[in-house]
């Protein structure tokens, strides 16, 4: 069974700003001749990264609730130039967005076990999906979704 993070999107007020921050960093890499994978860096190195890697994602937190994960392809650790422990996690290029899930705000990631994670919006039914995201979260506060 994949494991999963958890970790608020800070600075992103959407969806849209997420999908635009990564599609942002895709570009530099593909100017740069790399993959367009994002990378988001953390200070925190997880210490199960098999069983992360395993089919893992890393579910975004915005604006107090759970919204889209991306797939987790890597992650990397290094040593900065100050000496302090960091890890990249390296992340597939797709924002794939899921059903609302409250969440209270937290520091850092944590793990997000495979029994707790929202399902992906895709998998929610036909016509979900074209629904204004204020709609869908106002039904998941209703306990309808």
């Amino acid at each position: 069974m994949a494991l999963h993070l958890i970790k608020l999107c800070v600075g992103a007020d959407s969806i849209d700003d997420l999908r635009e921050w990564v599609a942002e960093r895709a570009l530099r890499a593909i100017a740069a001749g790399l993959e367009p994978h994002s990378v988001h860096t953390t200070r925190m190195v997880p210490k199960r990264i098999e069983e992360l890697l395993d089919d893992g994602s890393l579910y975004w937190v915005i604006k107090g609730q759970v919204q889209a994960r991306q797939k987790l392809l890597d992650i990397q650790t290094f040593t900065d130039g100050e000496g302090i422990s960091r890890c990249h996690l390296v992340l597939g290029p797709e924002v794939i967005e899921t059903a609302v899930q409250p969440k209270r705000p937290f520091q850092g990631w944590r793990y997000y076990p495979q029994d707790d994670v929202p399902r992906d919006l895709n998998s929610l039914g036909e016509g979900i999906a074209e629904m204004p995201a204020d709609l869908r979260r106002e039904l998941s506060e209703l306990g309808l979704l």
